[in-house]
């Protein structure tokens, strides 16, 4: 019997440089976690991927804040918080708090944002009343007379999930994945 033993010390040394990169995967992840962040940062840009329901009409009305004096919103107010407006961004608040988190083996972004989940998943508040901060009375744009308090019944919130990746954005990470990779092996 003939046997033919070859040594191909290129090939032994890419297998070693693979489970090298395999075993150090802290670089990538970090730069999936930039992914996904990116991901979510487009989310709110889009407002959303697949498209968020809509706010109905008083949830804009509420974002104008104080009513002038007849009783009416101010046409600057409305023109800035309502038609300047975007869903999920009334402060900049939650968008603004989505971090990137990795280490050896994982990428992930989240929020610590109390009501972030509510926004993520739906759901409904719980009945409140409402009552004036800075003034003795509450009054809005569709309300008949200035009242002490309201006793609000709780508000169905829709889901508008903003931590979630596209196909696209998936094809992304497996890019990152492979040029990773390539660059492991000299390619």
């Amino acid at each position: 019997m003939i046997s033919l033993d070859v040594k191909i010390n290129s090939v032994e040394q890419t297998l070693r440089r693979l489970q090298q990169a395999t075993s150090h995967t802290a670089p990538l992840m970090r730069n999936i976690a930039g992914i996904m962040a990116d991901a979510v940062e487009q989310n709110f840009a889009e407002e959303g991927r697949p498209a968020w329901q809509g706010l109905k009409p008083g949830s804009w009305l509420s974002r104008t804040g104080a009513l002038t004096k007849r009783g009416q919103v101010s046409a600057a107010r409305f023109e800035r918080q309502v038609r300047g407006g975007k869903i999920l961004q009334d402060s900049g608040r939650l968008a603004s708090s989505i971090t990137p988190a990795s280490d050896a083996n994982s990428a992930q972004v989240g929020t610590n944002v109390k009501y972030a989940a509510i926004h993520q998943f739906g759901g409904q508040t719980s009945a409140h009343t409402i009552r004036p901060r800075n003034k003795k009375a509450l009054a809005w744009a569709t309300g008949r007379h200035p009242v002490k308090q309201v006793n609000h019944p709780g508000s169905k919130i829709p889901a508008r999930p903003f931590l979630q990746l596209t196909a696209w954005d998936e094809g992304e990470i497996e890019r990152e994945v492979e040029n990773y990779l390539r660059g492991v092996v000299g390619q």
